[in-house]
């Protein structure tokens, strides 16, 4: 971000339309960015897995999964060493406490939340040098692990162990840690997938009200939403231009898909160096539902009227009073929000 930025965004990234595609919602299917930018290598069988369990994840089914790794790790005559977290956020001082080798991987079983605090306790070290991860999921939320075509344990091993190396863009988020109305202190986490501000946080905290509705609860929390239609006046900065305005969303991705397994920012590619962002601006309660129905047809929102798609290197968000943040599935933090896109943090194992 410039010194001294300009006010007014840019003009707004357009699609292509994918003429192949039926017309739903009164628009095509967008034509979809490639997830990766760049071809991965391949790389020899690794030395040590190291594996971060949360036996929590989906329906507490993580330990289950584990013993599935396991099995397989070691039938490929692989060394693993596995550990499991006993609360959230547990994860992130877990994977700091590693010791990892050269041609070793850091494996997750869990969701996107997951993988995002083991990558924050490794990335918080400061090390220099770029480390390996592979996403076992086993989550509610398996975005990432969508975006790579894992839908098996029996996939993620063979990725891990067999698949090709990838570059990863992460992005730096400092916030408040603690939902709004919560005496946090400053803290840095670091996101692999999502970073979500307004109406779908507010649903996702609903929905945590409601876990007893099962998988429902979220559509519920976005309808409960939308109903309510609350004012969210923010001051929104990409790289040196700003624009303060009423919003109703912002979309922030690494990568395309996200919670529910939605397409959220088909322009999205993981190792391109950059981040993207829906933003949503003020609407109406008719609107909004439109959008979100077109949302839900292939990711023809970003052909709503009321919806801008954009690019960035750096980001803020400022509001008046403390607001939710919502990073990789957690609603952990508020406002004030800055993000530092990390070309090539990282590397990730995925399939051939």
């Amino acid at each position: 971000m410039g010194s001294n930025p300009q006010e007014g965004l840019l003009e707004p990234m357009e699609f292509e339309h994918d003429p192949s595609s039926r017309k739903k919602k009164g628009a095509h299917r967008p034509v979809f960015a490639e997830v990766f930018q760049l071809e991965g290598e391949s790389v020899d069988l690794p030395k040590k897995v190291h594996l971060l369990v949360n036996p929590f994840s989906g329906k507490k089914k993580g330990r289950a999964v584990a013993e599935r790794v396991i099995e397989l790790v070691k039938e490929a005559g692989v060394e693993i060493q596995s550990s499991y977290s006993a609360y959230s956020g547990h994860l992130v001082t877990m994977a700091s406490a590693l010791v990892v080798g050269k041609n070793e991987v850091i494996a997750v079983v869990g969701g996107d939340g997951s993988l995002s605090e083991a990558i924050t306790g490794r990335m918080l070290l400061g090390k220099k040098g770029k480390e390996t991860f592979a996403i076992i999921p086993a989550g509610t939320g398996n975005s990432h692990a969508h975006d790579l075509k894992l839908s098996s344990v029996e996939q993620a091993v063979e990725a891990m162990l067999r698949g090709h190396r990838q570059a990863l863009d992460l992005a730096r988020v400092e916030l408040t840690e603690g939902l709004p109305g919560a005496t946090g202190e400053p803290m840095v986490r670091y996101s692999h997938n999502l970073v979500t501000w307004g109406l779908g946080v507010d649903s996702t905290i609903q929905a945590e009200k409601m876990r007893w509705m099962g998988p429902i609860r979220y559509d519920v929390g976005i309808l409960l939403a939308i109903m309510a239609n609350r004012r969210r006046t923010a001051t929104l900065t990409l790289d040196d231009r700003y624009t303060t305005d009423d919003f109703t969303l912002f979309l922030v991705q690494n990568t395309q898909t996200g919670g529910s397994m939605l397409p959220l920012a088909p322009g999205a590619s993981t190792d391109d160096g950059l981040m993207d962002i829906g933003i949503l601006k003020k609407m109406g309660r008719r609107d909004v539902l439109k959008a979100f129905g077109m949302l839900k047809k292939e990711g023809r929102h970003v052909f709503h009227p009321r919806v801008d798609y954009h690019r960035f290197t750096s980001l803020r968000i400022d509001t008046e009073e403390p607001t939710a943040i919502n990073i990789d599935g957690e609603n952990i933090g508020s406002t004030p929000l800055s993000m530092t896109v990390l070309k090539h943090a990282a590397y990730l194992m995925r399939p051939n």
